[in-house]
């Protein structure tokens, strides 16, 4: 197993992180360099969402944002601990999604009665080359003989 190293993020740069999932399958050509964050998953360097995004879009595949953000909060200082401790935890909601990659959109810490606590928003990403939203779980060849045949009316609207 891995051992992670420390990510050298500021605490400015840490809304608009992009992260994506190890193995995730990217245009032939495309390079993003990335560093090691948690175990399954790659921080993006140097490039928030828009300038992924533009790669992407260059290389003619299509980088989705979905709607409805993510959100937790945890307790501890601001630092990377507490940020890493908070993403495991948007990672582990997200994971039921399928989806392949996570923007970071906004992260607040405040004090409430003197104790610490971090706050933090992401959205879904998904990279793929297809038009059509498919998570990665989803996309599954499917035997024509499973298929169930389409329904037929059994009643027609205003006939008696």
């Amino acid at each position: 197993m891995p051992k992670f190293q420390k990510v050298q993020m500021s605490a400015n740069n840490l809304s608009a992180t992009i992260l994506i999932r190890e193995n995730t399958l990217l245009p032939s050509g495309l390079v993003l360099e990335t560093e090691a964050f948690l175990p399954g998953w790659r921080a993006v360097q140097n490039l928030d969402g828009r300038g992924v995004a533009n790669k992407i879009e260059d290389a003619k595949w299509n980088f989705f944002f979905l709607a409805g953000a993510i959100r937790t909060t945890v307790i501890g200082r601001e630092g990377l601990a507490t940020f890493r401790r908070a993403i495991h935890r948007i990672l582990a909601k997200q994971q039921a999604r399928g989806f392949n990659s996570l923007e970071i959109t906004k992260v607040v810490s405040r004090r409430f009665l003197g104790v610490p606590y971090l706050s933090i928003s992401a959205h879904s990403r998904h990279i793929q080359e297809g038009m059509y939203l498919v998570p990665a779980e989803d996309v599954r060849v499917m035997d024509t003989a499973d298929t169930a045949p389409a329904p037929t009316a059994a009643m027609v609207f205003g006939e008696r």
